[in-house]
């Protein structure tokens, strides 16, 4: 039997592993060290690499954020921790403005070795200021390498990939996906960033997932096969760079795309790939490109609210039904 580990687990050791390999790994953010962060990310970092390479830093994240960039210009491999996705408006500037061009606007000569680790995403409770998937907010940023894992094993794998990446790269680890369980990565598993992966296989429709969402698209993928509806599901894993070979496959095989995502239907990721695929795989599809998105409201605090407000199996359910038969 597979040894199992949690998605929290696999954030630390993820870190972890990169820190042994490379002595100028570090990390920064706020209660990260003895505290080993608030959701219990970074357990074990502090009592392993002390206060030389895991630093905690003021309640800033213009600080973190600017101490990270600086530390990555001057050849340190910084891992940053921004306690909450939405706390990306604080230090947006660095962001938007910074941190991504700097290896264009110096022609290469500085490159920014820079990871930001983040919580994101709803499901939880945790109301309007603390609970937002703010993928689309740097996804309109280029410059940015975007993941999102949905696994355990992809935390890993795609972290080893971030830290060793020469771009900066944001990691966004779902809230709602920290005490999920899943197979404990191989020893040396590097997953490269911007490689989709079939979590599912299926020939009547595709569903393309990211993070959060991959594990309700199976959930209503496995209903659906009881009422003889055989759902793919791709996980992109990546928004940047983007596995758009990988969508576009799944399409030639099932000729139907439902997307789904915790973005707000308005500005989501998944306009984007739905108009890469109606401008390269028009003729691959029987039936309209259909999303399900967040509403575009701020995040209810009551279960029963928010549940009407971010996608759930039951409204992915509902959209493969009527796609399938359209």
């Amino acid at each position: 039997m597979a040894e199992l580990t949690t998605y929290r687990q696999a954030v630390s050791d993820g870190i972890a592993r990169e820190m042994r390999r490379d002595s100028s790994v570090v990390c920064l953010g706020e209660d990260i060290g003895a505290a080993e962060g608030v959701f219990k990310t970074t357990t074990g970092l502090f009592a392993e690499f002390g206060p030389e390479r895991v630093w905690d830093t003021p309640i800033s994240e213009q600080a973190i954020v600017g101490a990270a960039l600086g530390a990555a210009m001057t050849g340190i491999r910084p891992v940053a921790e921004i306690m909450f996705s939405d706390f990306f408006a604080c230090c947006y500037d660095y962001l938007a403005n910074e941190i991504p061009k700097m290896r264009y606007m110096t022609g290469g000569q500085v490159t920014v070795p820079l990871v930001i680790r983040t919580a994101n995403g709803g499901g939880l409770g945790f109301g309007a200021q603390h609970s937002q998937a703010v993928e689309n907010w740097v996804f309109t940023v280029p410059g940015l390498k975007i993941a999102a894992p949905s696994t355990p094993a992809d935390v890993v794998g795609l972290m080893a990939s971030a830290i060793r990446s020469d771009d900066p790269v944001i990691f966004f680890e779902h809230k709602g996906l920290l005490a999920s369980k899943g197979e404990l990565a191989p020893p040396d598993h590097v997953v490269p960033l911007g490689e989709a992966a079939v979590v599912r296989p299926g020939d009547d429709l595709t569903i393309v997932a990211l993070a959060s969402t991959v594990p309700t698209a199976l959930s209503a993928a496995e209903q659906l096969a009881g009422e003889d509806i055989s759902v793919e599901v791709v996980d992109l894993r990546c928004l940047v760079p983007l596995d758009a070979k990988a969508v576009l496959s799944s399409v030639a095989r099932t000729s139907r795309l439902l997307l789904v995502e915790e973005n707000p239907y308005q500005g989501g990721w998944g306009a984007t790939v739905a108009s890469i695929v109606a401008d390269e795989g028009f003729e691959l599809l029987d039936a309209p490109i259909r999303r399900v998105a967040a509403e575009c409201v701020p995040l209810p605090f009551a279960d029963a609210l928010e549940d009407v407000v971010i996608p759930t199996v039951d409204k992915v359910v509902d959209a493969v039904r009527r796609l399938a038969t359209f």
